[in-house]
C-alpha cells in the first residue's frame, strides 16, 4: 500500500511540474497570460458581412474565411454552436450566405448538404432574428418582417419601467445600433449568384408574420410590436431625429480605446453599421479605428482567418496566478510578480460606465474581462484578480489601496436579493425577455450563483464570515438557488458542475460547516455524476434539457471543477477525488497540458457557447495543486 502511495505521489508531483512549466512557458512578457477565446463560426461570418455591407473587398481575407467555415463544417453538412453539439440552423444559413458571398460554388457536395439540412429545418423562414436581419441588410429578408424597436427607446427616462438601461449591457449596447438600423432599414446589393431564394422552402411567400410569444407578457408585446409597426408607417414622427442623433451621440462616446463596443463582438459590428446608416463613411476615425481594432482579435494562419467574439488576458491571467500559487510557486516568483503589476495596471479607478445609473455613489474599482472595457468593469473579473492579488507579494501599499477600491465598488454591487450579476446591479425585469426580439442569447444581467459565490470566496479570504450583512445576503440568495437535489446552476461556465464547484470553496471560505445536509446534498451529486472514467462532464445541452444535468464526456476543466468542490467540502480522502486526480494525471498531454475540444465556457447558456483554450491548463493544475496542499495538511494535523 505504502509503494502504490508512493507512485501516486511521484506521479501527482510529476503532472504539477508538467503543468506548471507548461503555464509559465505562455505567459506573455508584459506579465498577462491570454488564451484564444473560441466559439461558433458565425463570428466570422458576420465580419465577412460586415466587409461587404462597409464596401470593404479584400479578396484574401475572404478566401481565408471561406477556407476556415469549410474546416469547421461537420459531416451532415451543418455547423454547430459547440463541439460536438447538433447542428444549427441558423448558424448554418449564415455560413451558407458567407461562403456564397465569398465565391464558394454552391453547386459543391458541402454547398448540397448545409442546403438540404437547411430546407429540412424549414429553411430562412425558422432562422432567428438577428440571422434575419443580417439578410435584410442584403435584400435576403423583408425589413417589414422584423420586429418594431423604434430609436425613441433611448429617449425613455431611467426611471421609466422600460428603458436601455433596464436591459444587460450587452444587449444594451447591441440593441440601441439596431434601433438606427431598422429605422434606416439600409441594404446592399450583393451578386446574383450570392442570393439566397433557394433557401425559402416553395413556394416564398410574400410576407412572414412574427410568431407569439407564449404568456401574458409575450401576447402584450406582441400587440406592442404590431402598433408600432403601424407607427413606423406613418411620415410624420415628431422625436424621430432627436432620437436618432441621441443614439449616434451614444454610440460614439461608448467606443472603446481598442476600437470595440464592450469589448464584445455583436455590439462592435451593429454599432459600425449604424454609423454607416447614419452617413460616416470608412475615413470617419471612429470607423477606421473600429476596423482596426478587429486585427487584435483576429487569428490568421496561412489558409484561414478567423475572428475572436472577445479577449480574455484579465480572467486569464488570474485564473492563472491562483493555479500557479495552488502549484507551489513562491508568492514572490518573478511571474507572479510581473502579473501582479499587470493586473494592477488593469484597475479601472478613473473611468465610470453604465454600472453608475444604478450605483451612483461608488467609485470605480474594478477589473474589466479584456484589455480594453474601461466603461463595462465586471464583478467576476475582479473578485477573481482581488484574490490572484492576496496571493502575491506586491509592495503592501499598493495592493491594500487596490483590493480597498475593488472591495468598495463590489460591495456596491450586490442586488437587492442578496446575489450579484455580472456587470450591473438589479438588472432583473424578467419581462423584457419576452420582446419579440429576444429569441436568440440573454437580455438580462440577473445575480448568478456562479459570479456570486466567487464574490464571497473572496469576501471570507478577506475576513468576512456568516456574520456579515453582505455574507448573509449572499448566502441566503445561494442556499434559495440550489437545486432540490443538491447541484447549483452554473450561468457563465457549463453547468451545474461549474455552479456547483463555484459554490463549495465559497462556503468553506466563510467558516460555513461543511457537513450540513445542504452541502451534502450537493457532495453527493457530484459523486452521483462522475463518469466510469474518473472524470466529470456536462454538455450545454443541459441549459435546455434539465435530465441531461452533470451529463457529458470527461473534460480536465470540469473534472477540476468538481475536484475542488469535493476538496471544499472536505473529501480529500474520498475515492471519488482520488479518481478524478487520477484522471487528470492519465490524461495529462507531454507538453503539460490537456486536451478539450468541448466548450465549457458560456456566454448565453444555451445560445452561444466558448472553449476557452487556457481552461484545459490553468484549472487542472488548480486541482492537482490544491489537492497535494489539502494531503500534506492532513498529514501533517
Amino acid at each position: 500500500m505504502l509503494k502504490t502511495e508512493q507512485v501516486s505521489l511521484t506521479a501527482l508531483d510529476r503532472a504539477i511540474e508538467q503543468a506548471k512549466e507548461r503555464l509559465l512557458s505562455l505567459q506573455y512578457p508584459e506579465g498577462f497570460w491570454w488564451g484564444e477565446l473560441e466559439s461558433n463560426v458565425t463570428i466570422t461570418a458576420e465580419y465577412l458581412f460586415l466587409a461587404h455591407f462597409l464596401g470593404i473587398r479584400d479578396e484574401d481575407r475572404r478566401r481565408k474565411i471561406a477556407n476556415y467555415l469549410l474546416e469547421q463544417q461537420r459531416e451532415d453538412g451543418t455547423w454547430a454552436n459547440w463541439f460536438d453539439g447538433p447542428g444549427d440552423l441558423s448558424t448554418t444559413i449564415e455560413a451558407y450566405f458567407a461562403l456564397k458571398l465569398a465565391g464558394v460554388d454552391p453547386r459543391s457536395p458541402e454547398m448540397g448538404k448545409a442546403r438540404e439540412f437547411i430546407l429540412r429545418e424549414g429553411g430562412v423562414p425558422k432562422a432567428r432574428i438577428f440571422t434575419k436581419l443580417w439578410l435584410a441588410l442584403f435584400g435576403q429578408w423583408r425589413w417589414e418582417d422584423l420586429p418594431a424597436m423604434p430609436p425613441e427607446l433611448v429617449l425613455l427616462p431611467t426611471w421609466f419601467p422600460v428603458n436601455i438601461y433596464e436591459f444587460a449591457s450587452w444587449a444594451r449596447g447591441t440593441i440601441l445600433p439596431l434601433t438606427i438600423v431598422l429605422a434606416l432599414r439600409p441594404t446592399v446589393s450583393i451578386p446574383e449568384d450570392a442570393k439566397l431564394d433557394e433557401l425559402y422552402p416553395q413556394p416564398r411567400r410574400r410576407s412572414y408574420p412574427l410568431p407569439r410569444r407564449p404568456g401574458l407578457w409575450g401576447s402584450l408585446f406582441f400587440g406592442l410590436d404590431r402598433a408600432l409597426r403601424l407607427h413606423e408607417r406613418f411620415p410624420w414622427k415628431p422625436l424621430r431625429a432627436r432620437a436618432l442623433k441621441r443614439a449616434e451621440e451614444w454610440i460614439v462616446a461608448h467606443q472603446e480605446a481598442d476600437g470595440s463596443w464592450g469589448g464584445i463582438q455583436p455590439p462592435w459590428v451593429y454599432s459600425l453599421i449604424a454609423l454607416k446608416a447614419l452617413g460616416y463613411g470608412l475615413d470617419h476615425p471612429v470607423i477606421q479605428k473600429g476596423l482596426r481594432g478587429f486585427e487584435s482579435f483576429a487569428i490568421e494562419g496561412e489558409e484561414t482567418w478567423r475572428l475572436q467574439a472577445c479577449l480574455s488576458p484579465v480572467w486569464d491571467t488570474a485564473l492563472a496566478v491562483l493555479a500557479l500559487l495552488e502549484a507551489g510557486l513562491e508568492p514572490d516568483h518573478p511571474a507572479l510578480l510581473r502579473a501582479g503589476r499587470w493586473l494592477l495596471k488593469e484597475q479601472i479607478l478613473d473611468s465610470g460606465g453604465d454600472w453608475q445609473i444604478k450605483v451612483e455613489r461608488s467609485l470605480p474599482g474594478g477589473w474589466a474581462f479584456e484589455f480594453e472595457n474601461d466603461l463595462y468593469p465586471d464583478t467576476d473579473d475582479t473578485a477573481i484578480v482581488m484574490l490572484a492579488l492576496l496571493g502575491i507579494a506586491l509592495p503592501e501599499d499598493q495592493r491594500r489601496e487596490a483590493l480597498a477600491r475593488g472591495l468598495e465598488w463590489l460591495l456596491a454591487m450586490q442586488s437587492k436579493n442578496g446575489g450579484w450579476g455580472a456587470f450591473d446591479k438589479d438588472n432583473t425585469k424578467l419581462f423584457l425577455a419576452r420582446i419579440p426580439f429576444a429569441d436568440f442569447g440573454a437580455l438580462l444581467d440577473p445575480p448568478s450563483v456562479d459570479v456570486t459565490a466567487h464574490i464571497l470566496e473572496l469576501l471570507g479570504r478577506l475576513g468576512y464570515d456568516r456574520s456579515s450583512r453582505p455574507v448573509r445576503r449572499a448566502l441566503a440568495y445561494i442556499r434559495r438557488e440550489q437545486e432540490p437535489d443538491g447541484p447549483w446552476f452554473g450561468r457563465w461556465g457549463v453547468n451545474y458542475i461549474y455552479g456547483t464547484g463555484a459554490v463549495l470553496p465559497a462556503l468553506e471560505a466563510i467558516g460555513e460547516e461543511m457537513s450540513k445536509p445542504y452541502i451534502r446534498r450537493a457532495v453527493a451529486w457530484l459523486i452521483a455524476h462522475q463518469n466510469g472514467d474518473g472524470g466529470w462532464g456536462e454538455t450545454p445541452a443541459s441549459y435546455r434539457d434539465p435530465s441531461l444535468r452533470g451529463q457529458g464526456p470527461s473534460t480536465p476543466s470540469q473534472t477540476a471543477w468538481a475536484i475542488l468542490g469535493l476538496l471544499a467540502a472536505g473529501e480529500v480522502e474520498n475515492e471519488a477525488t482520488k479518481h478524478g486526480i487520477e484522471y487528470l494525471i492519465r490524461t495529462q498531454q507531454e507538453d503539460g497540458s490537456w486536451e478539450e475540444p468541448y466548450f465549457t465556457g458560456t456566454g448565453f447558456p444555451g445560445d452561444f457557447m466558448i472553449n476557452y483554450h487556457l481552461y484545459r491548463l490553468y484549472f487542472p493544475l488548480m486541482a492537482l495543486g490544491r489537492y497535494r496542499r489539502r494531503l500534506k495538511e492532513g498529514r501533517a494535523e
